[in-house]
């Protein structure tokens, strides 16, 4: 597979200073981009999985510190967001046609990691929408060795008492050749450049918040609205069925914010708990994005994650 130089915003990202975006061709012909933040020590590749909406820029003090640790970072922009392929012509759309596609993303991105021989042992860190593309890609293969999730997908925020309603309106916008409408409440907008500090279900820490605003206006073409009914149903659908299945091989370690309003916290806690080579760690307080909480908090969450690595990692070569 080529890879042919891409734009990464580096200085945006404030991410480590070796910093390279190329643009790779999947199987199914569309255009993604990917981001690698190389570290010198060759601990192993930490492949970053960002949630929906998301960039690999959001990722630049992630990285940072993960290379301070001595991992390497591959950051990906899945379809239809960030600098990768839009699907729709609406560009600040959320629309994806299956989930299943996102796992075609991810395994151009590994093929190609292969390639260039990135460092190994392989580890999996998803957020949100990447924790469930994470989940299902530990499934399909065996190739990480380890995985961290912070406030994955696993299940989406719905009332018992929406939730029917949720699935059927999805699923009947779906069919009736609506699912590129937006989905009721949300719209054409970033939700950071939108929606107040105050009472945000994303962050508790203000000058994070103008971080992740200053980038997408620096970088408008990295700004994604709400998502569409066929995501949204799809979505659902994905979840449910990640749900019904047990818990994979991996050694994983979770993050979950005390104050979480966007995933489902009974499923992830559900989950966790039948995972038995894994643990569930509460961040209090804590939002959705607990990586992108004040700088002590998510340093202190990486640090745990690069030693749960480490851990692992030792248990290989010991073994």
């Amino acid at each position: 597979m080529q890879a042919a130089a891409a734009p990464l915003f580096n200085a945006s990202a404030d991410g480590p200073p070796e910093a390279y975006g190329y643009w790779l061709t999947t199987e199914d012909n569309l255009r993604i981009r990917v981001g690698h933040w190389p570290a010198n020590a060759g601990r192993g590749t930490v492949f970053l999985c960002p949630g929906r909406t998301e960039y690999i820029e959001k990722y630049g003090k992630v990285a940072r510190r993960l290379v301070k640790n001595g991992y390497g970072v591959l950051a990906i922009d899945w379809r239809g967001q960030g600098l990768s392929e839009r699907l729709h012509k609406d560009t600040l759309l959320g629309h994806v046609s299956e989930f299943s596609e996102y796992q075609v993303d991810l395994d151009a991105v590994m093929h190609w990691a292969a390639q260039v021989d990135l460092p190994k042992p392989w580890y999996i860190l998803g957020h949100s929408m990447g924790g469930c593309i994470g989940l299902r890609a530990l499934y399909k293969n065996d190739r990480f060795l380890a995985a961290a999730f912070s406030g994955p997908m696993w299940g989406i925020e719905l009332s018992p008492l929406t939730r029917p309603t949720a699935w059927l309106s999805a699923k009947l916008g779906t069919l009736v050749g609506l699912g590129t409408a937006y989905m009721p409440s949300t719209k054409a907008e970033s939700y950071c450049l939108s929606a107040p500090f105050k009472d945000n279900t994303l962050t508790t820490d203000q000058p994070m918040w103008d971080y992740l605003r200053k980038q997408m206006i620096e970088h408008p073409e990295l700004q994604l609205g709400g998502p569409s009914l066929r995501w949204f149903h799809r979505a659902l659908r994905e979840t449910r069925q990640l749900s019904y299945l047990p818990s994979p091989k991996q050694p994983c370690l979770c993050f979950l914010g005390s104050d979480e309003q966007v995933v489902d916290v009974p499923r992830i806690k559900e989950r966790m708990a039948a995972w038995s080579n894994g643990t569930l760690v509460m961040i209090d307080p804590g939002q959705h994005e607990v990586l992108m909480e004040a700088p002590q908090v998510h340093n202190a969450i990486l640090d745990q994650i690069c030693a749960h690595f480490d851990a692992h990692s030792n248990l290989i070569s010991t073994s």
